[in-house]
């Protein structure tokens, strides 16, 4: 199974896994399952961390660097993922969230998020 991890997913999966569903933590224990991170969710911790609403000491260049060594792969945002972004129902105002929802879609992938408005996404996502 391939999972696309939500920003909040693959931060606590780094330093806080007790917030993790027993799900959640399955899915990403197996190695059979193929994990990524969408370069969307690293664009918004560098948002916030420049805005100093999150602390994350490394920043972005740790960020990339354990999602590396922990067998992660980064999806890039490809051009018809940003076509979706046009049809895809205004379930969910947040443009890092809808951006992985497209992605997810187009690339058959299933979302890991807590997010109650991406579950309401025509997509496959666990918790």
């Amino acid at each position: 199974m391939k999972y696309l991890l939500d920003t909040h997913t693959i931060l606590w999966a780094f330093g806080n896994r007790e917030e993790l569903s027993s799900a959640t933590v399955r899915a990403i224990d197996d190695p059979a399952n193929k994990k990524y991170v969408s370069i969307a969710s690293a664009w918004e911790l560098a948002i916030k961390i420049g805005k100093g609403n999150i602390v994350f000491e490394g920043g972005v260049e740790l960020f990339f660097r354990t999602v590396r060594n922990n067998g992660f792969g980064v999806l890039s945002v490809k051009p018809k993922h940003v076509k979706i972004i046009e049809t895809l129902p205004r379930l969910h105002g947040d443009p890092f969230d809808r951006i992985l929802v497209a992605s997810a879609m187009s690339e058959g992938m299933c979302i890991i998020t807590k997010d109650e408005n991406i579950q309401k996404y025509d997509v496959p996502w666990i918790w």
